[in-house]
């Protein structure tokens, strides 16, 4: 079914005419419906006029700024964005920047966002843009879909948001506001859902496509909430919302069964000399593939083993300083951190604890080792 509104919602509305069988939208069902959803598309861009927050990458609509503000805003909340994004631009002030910049700067910019690949792409697309469209972001929806890390929402946002093409944005905001406006059963991972969401969106823009396509994403950010009871009375969508009608906001929208994420023993190695830690760079793929580390090894180890370990750099005294659990997406690292005076350097890099703030792309797997650094340095 091409159409956006599920079978309940058109008997809702009473627009099945006598003969309907359920396995398509006759044409007077979907006239009717394209007029409702003309009438909902200004309701959303009159809310939208009205209640618009000011944020940094909403002054302009330069595809380079909106495109490093929705990479950053993937798995990423909006207050925790825009200060990276500021500095980010301060450093790096167009493609051409990006493309030329050093890994180790890129990582250290992008250094506590997390999922670091994002940042290695958004070089890769650079480098890209340089190479085959002379440093000037493509316009056609298809060109910047090709470019390396942009799917389909993030292609589909910078195409409408820059250049008021109707190409809707589906992320997990949106598809959570009409999961609940519709009762939607299938759930925010069923590729169908989302098939049909987008067909049914591609009918209904309207010629203000980039203010549509950031009222969607505005409604589920402020008013849509997720977890708790969505703001339903400030919603331009309420008239037409179906589990607003039926009170149903907390059953929708249906979501996929989260995989468990497994947990991983490991042990993190401190090891100090003359003011300096040790600290080495992950490989070039992986996980945190490319940022610096601490030692660390997967397991559990005795006091004599970890001597024993390290015998090469002469280890003077250990003691165990702390644990922590870090959780990442898919697993989680249950750490166990020791602290270890050495008596020379060796085998790593070694670098005071005002180098590591400033050069060292560090994960945030590793940002309590750097407090019990402080306590020691």
């Amino acid at each position: 079914m091409c159409c956006i509104l599920t079978l309940n919602y058109i008997k809702e509305k009473g627009l099945l005419p006598n003969d309907f069988t359920g396995k398509k939208t006759s044409s007077f069902a979907y006239n009717e419906i394209m007029e409702l959803k003309s009438s909902l598309s200004k309701r959303i861009l009159s809310w939208y006029e009205e209640n618009a927050r000011p944020l940094p990458w909403r002054r302009d609509k330069d595809p380079y700024h909106v495109w490093i503000s929705e990479i950053m805003l993937q798995q990423t909340r909006i207050e925790t964005v825009i200060p990276y994004y500021e500095r980010f631009l301060d450093a790096l002030p167009d493609i051409a920047s990006l493309a030329s910049v050093s890994d180790d700067e890129l990582l250290k910019l992008w250094q506590g966002l997390g999922y670091y690949s994002r940042a290695k792409n958004l070089k890769k697309a650079a480098i890209a843009i340089m190479e085959k469209y002379q440093g000037t972001f493509p316009e056609d929806y298809e060109d910047i879909r090709s470019l390396p890390g942009i799917g389909p929402y993030t292609a589909g946002a910078i195409a409408s948001i820059c250049f008021d093409q109707k190409t809707p944005a589906i992320d997990g905001n949106v598809l959570r506001v009409f999961g609940r406006f519709l009762e939607e059963e299938r759930n925010t991972a069923d590729v169908s859902f989302k098939k049909d969401l987008h067909e049914a969106l591609v009918r209904i823009y309207p010629e203000k496509a980039g203010d549509f396509t950031s009222a969607l994403m505005e409604i589920g950010e402020i008013l849509c909430l997720p977890n708790t009871l969505p703001l339903c009375e400030e919603c331009p969508l309420k008239k037409d919302c179906l589990s607003y009608k039926h009170q149903s906001t907390l059953e929708y929208p249906k979501m996929p069964e989260k995989k468990k994420a497994r947990r991983e023993e490991r042990s993190i190695f401190l090891l100090l000399h003359e003011n300096k830690a040790a600290i080495g760079k992950r490989g070039d793929s992986g996980l945190l593939s490319g940022l610096y580390e601490f030692p660390n090894e997967e397991g559990r180890f005795s006091e004599e083993e970890i001597l024993n370990r390290f015998k090469g750099l002469q280890p003077v005294s250990s003691r165990k300083a702390g644990s922590y659990v870090h959780q990442f997406s898919h697993i989680h690292w249950d750490n166990e951190v020791w602290i270890i005076q050495c008596g020379k350097e060796d085998l790593y890099e070694w670098m005071s604890l005002k180098d590591i703030e400033e050069k060292a792309a560090l994960p945030s797997a590793f940002a309590k080792c750097m407090e019990y650094l402080k306590e020691e340095l």
